[in-house]
């Protein structure tokens, strides 16, 4: 069973994603045009949970369909769009998850909301601070439930992108 852990930021995490993005461009060489790292472990100094958000870029989401062979002997479980509409996701490490992959085609508004909400925490260490608080109470009243996390979290979130969507 999965559980929902909040831990301190890790200064390991950027070597993990620079480590594991290499091996992802080499299995997906071709199909890949940015790897980008994401999510609250690419915000030095945020807690968050211990995995590893990956995003690509791919010119043509539909190819990378013919490489979950390949991610699969790479230990990545294939999740297709799992609730995000032309998106190919893929997580690593099962219940006890250290990786997770979003895929989205170059002009997919997806990449611009990560990357703008992913920045505008880097830049914004109070707004950060208070979404570590966030994260923490959602870890605890989430009940080990990773859409009641998500979903705990989800208002601060859409606040805030809209701030670093429409920021100069």
């Amino acid at each position: 069973m999965r559980t929902v852990v909040v831990v301190p930021y890790d200064d390991k995490w950027p070597e993990e994603f620079e480590t594991e993005s290499l091996l992802i461009s080499r299995i997906l060489n071709g199909v890949v045009m940015a790897v980008h790292h994401i999510g609250s472990t690419a915000v030095p100094g945020l807690s968050a949970k211990p995995v590893i958000d990956i995003m690509l870029e791919v010119s043509d989401i539909h190819e990378l369909d013919t490489c979950n062979e390949a991610m699969s002997r790479a230990g990545y479980v294939a999740r297709n769009e799992n609730g995000i509409k032309e998106r190919r996701y893929f997580t690593k490490g099962g219940d006890k998850r250290s990786y997770q992959l979003h895929a989205f085609a170059t002009g997919n508004i997806q990449l611009l909301r990560h990357l703008a909400f992913r920045d505008y925490l880097r830049n914004n260490r109070e707004i950060a601070a208070k979404y570590a608080e966030i994260k923490y109470t959602a870890a605890l009243l989430s009940g080990n439930e990773p859409h009641r996390y998500s979903a705990l979290k989800a208002s601060f979130i859409e606040d805030h992108l809209r701030i670093a969507l429409t920021d100069d």
